[in-house]
């Protein structure tokens, strides 16, 4: 039988795995940290990190981390150019190998994350969820998830929401395991980085 996620919060268990494998994490991976940082600095310029507005454990408002990846490129009205237009080729290598997602590790240190849970979407697209979907919010957001194991940004957005509501249903702290394992797979083998055609994926507008 399905078993709700965080009734009445983070499960103690995974908040200290999280802290654990973060902490190690940070003190392991500092000096690729830094490296990604000044390759950013040097061939993209400023902004090192990206910094948007994300909603978390039910809708609550964060400030998500990432390395920048693309450049503050707009046409003559002031508009952001698409995201194939602003997205550099170290950027690219950045989203291959998921290392843009290394400042991550911050948000699940301050709480307002998890190492595993839906991906934290855009704020607009709070208002286009049905009840359902709305449902992946139960849970912290995460660093890596069930959806993005299986297929990440190649999946439908119905698919991925429907994933996402699968682990918040089923989740243990094995699945968690296994999906960190999967995760590392799916780096190495570089699959689902992008939608067929796009940069990344298209926006969700509550039907596709």
């Amino acid at each position: 039988m399905a078993v709700s996620l965080f009734p009445g919060g983070v499960p103690l268990s995974k908040r200290l795995f999280d802290l654990l494998l973060t902490l190690a994490g940070l003190v392991v991976l500092s000096p690729v940290f830094l490296l990604v940082g000044l390759a950013v600095l040097i061939f993209q310029g400023r902004p090192v990190f990206f910094r948007q507005q994300r909603p978390g454990y039910r809708g609550r408002i964060f400030t998500l981390y990432k390395f920048a990846t693309m450049r503050d490129l707009r046409d003559p009205s002031g508009r952001l150019l698409p995201d194939a237009q602003r997205l550099t080729r170290l950027g690219r290598f950045l989203r291959a190998s998921s290392l843009d997602e290394l400042p991550e590790l911050l948000n699940v240190l301050q709480g307002e994350m998890s190492l595993v849970g839906p991906r934290p979407l855009l704020v607009k697209y709070l208002p286009l969820y049905s009840p359902e979907q709305m449902r992946r919010h139960d849970v912290l957001p995460g660093i890596t998830g069930w959806a993005q194991v299986n297929g990440r940004n190649a999946l439908s957005w119905q698919d991925k929401f429907r994933l996402d509501v699968w682990y918040v249903d089923h989740w243990s702290f094995w699945l968690d395991l296994k999906i960190l394992a999967l995760t590392a797979w799916k780096v190495i083998k570089r699959e689902g980085i992008n939608q067929p055609g796009q940069a990344t994926a298209v926006e969700f507008n509550g039907e596709n």
